[in-house]
């Protein structure tokens, strides 16, 4: 019989993110195991528990990532000045085929540290770069190496889904990995694009047959579109657990059958407003009233923290809400989206979506301990906190990220990683790198880093007082 471990979380902030919401100034959150066993003010520590003062500091559940191309996270900011177009040409068309399986886990681990770091103790790993069986495996191994929860979404971006998941080795893959591991879940990514022979059935009836889950990029200026959700809806293949990425260009009609059917949006909004698959579509998930979940997509890109999403979320959302009013000669008096709501977004939003909201996302008796402590005593922006969401969301980053539970395992305590080995993620990473450039050679490595930037005129200007000619 192993011996009962408890970790006591004392006189913090707490966003308890259940049902309403409820803040507890000054409160204990105690976990016993596995699991959040009491959550209230002056709690009693269980015989050895470890102890830690969240005083000044705000004790939150994990923040949940629905969609994260980990794989991507050695290629970090080298698609910095990409668009849409140029992400496909290389990783489809031209460079993604060269990584190995090795690839593949050095990105998985890096990445997968990355999300822990940044108290996201909960990340799916849209893995589109599974282009053999050994590239999955490597995928899942990388994964279950690293002390956080996650979910494998397993895809091939160098073959149709109607090829890959209709193989032997597919359904082989699943046998041997998926079950067992609570802290592994399992999906299939793919995207529909809305050919009128509809090839993509063939993978929707294995992810029937087998019970699982699908991910899918929706609604992707020039790429995906009402097509697509169309034929989904149509052959019967939109279940509350789809989980529909960007949807940022479907009309009324696409929206109306997401909300409809149950399923949730995970809204990328670093990504979408950088990128190009259309404007973060907040606004109109609102509207129709359409669950929502946060991801960050790639770290080819963009920030690996889901603090940057809430934010990013809140500033493109009241952007448009205050051009809007300005088209109509008005101004806005209250803002529609508020702190509170991405807050819930990057927590129970994400939970909601992957079918765990009875598990995680919530700091209630009985789910499981997955925790965040933020809290930074050297930083002048950690005090004062007086609007907790607001703090969460506009004031708080990764260096504020104290302490991270997942399952109620500690895995960084005083703002370090427990047991990481950052070396060898380093010395791996560094490898693929160097493999990247070799294969492709130096100048094709350099050009991709460094797309052309297309000529632009300055407009002449009848206002500037000074000699100026028209050339």
């Amino acid at each position: 019989m192993t011996a009962m471990t408890a970790v006591l979380f004392r006189n913090g902030l707490v966003l308890t993110m259940d049902d309403a919401h409820t803040v507890l100034p000054g409160a204990d959150v105690l976990v016993v195991d596995e699991r959040v066993a009491e959550v209230g003010v002056g709690l009693t520590a269980p015989p050895g528990a470890v102890e830690i003062d969240a005083t000044g500091g705000i004790v939150m559940p994990g923040m949940i990532d629905t969609h994260r191309h980990l794989w991507q996270t050695a290629m970090r900011g080298y698609g910095a000045d990409w668009t849409l177009t140029q992400y496909f040409v290389w990783y489809y068309l031209e460079s993604g085929r060269h990584f190995r399986p090795e690839d593949i886990y050095a990105g998985n681990v890096l990445g997968a540290l990355e999300a822990l770091d940044a108290g996201v103790t909960t990340t799916v790993d849209w893995s589109h770069g599974l282009q053999t069986p050994q590239h999955a495996d490597a995928a899942a191994d990388a994964l279950e190496s690293v002390p956080g929860r996650f979910v494998l979404a397993y895809g091939n971006i160098q073959q149709g889904p109607w090829e890959w998941a209709t193989s032997p080795e597919f359904r082989d893959f699943v046998s041997r990995r998926v079950g067992g591991n609570d802290l592994l879940g399992f999906q299939m990514a793919f995207d529909v694009t809305g050919d009128p022979a509809f090839p993509e059935r063939a993978a929707f009836e294995v992810a029937r047959d087998l019970g699982v889950p699908v991910t899918t990029h929706a609604g992707v200026w020039g790429a995906t579109n009402d097509d697509g959700i169309r034929l989904m809806h149509e052959h019967g293949f939109m279940t509350p657990s789809t989980v529909y990425v960007h949807a940022a260009t479907l009309t009324h009609d696409s929206y109306q059958r997401i909300a409809a059917t149950g399923g949730s949006v995970s809204v990328s909004t670093e990504s979408e407003q950088s990128a190009g698959q259309g404007y973060p579509p907040t606004w109109q998930l609102r509207d129709h009233g359409i669950p929502v979940s946060l991801s960050m997509d790639t770290s080819v890109w963009w920030s690996g923290d889901l603090f940057s999403a809430m934010r990013a979320t809140l500033g493109a959302d009241r952007s448009r809400e205050h051009l809007q009013a300005h088209d109509r000669a008005e101004t806005v008096t209250h803002v529609h989206l508020r702190a509170e709501q991405v807050v819930d977004w990057a927590t129970r939003g994400g939970s909601r979506a992957l079918g765990l909201d009875s598990v995680v996302g919530s700091l209630q008796p009985g789910r499981k301990a997955d925790v965040v402590l933020l809290k930074n005593d050297d930083s002048p922006v950690m005090f004062p906190i007086l609007n907790p969401y607001g703090h969460v969301a506009f004031q708080a980053q990764r260096g504020d990220v104290h302490t991270v539970l997942v399952n109620g395992r500690i895995v960084k305590r005083d703002h370090k990683l427990v047991g990481a080995d950052l070396a060898k993620a380093r010395r791996d990473v560094e490898r693929t790198v160097e493999h990247l450039i070799a294969t492709m050679g130096p100048e094709a490595w350099a050009r991709g880093m460094n797309p052309d930037i297309p000529a632009t005129k300055v407009l002449d200007n009848p206002y500037t007082y000074t000699e100026w000619t028209n050339a």
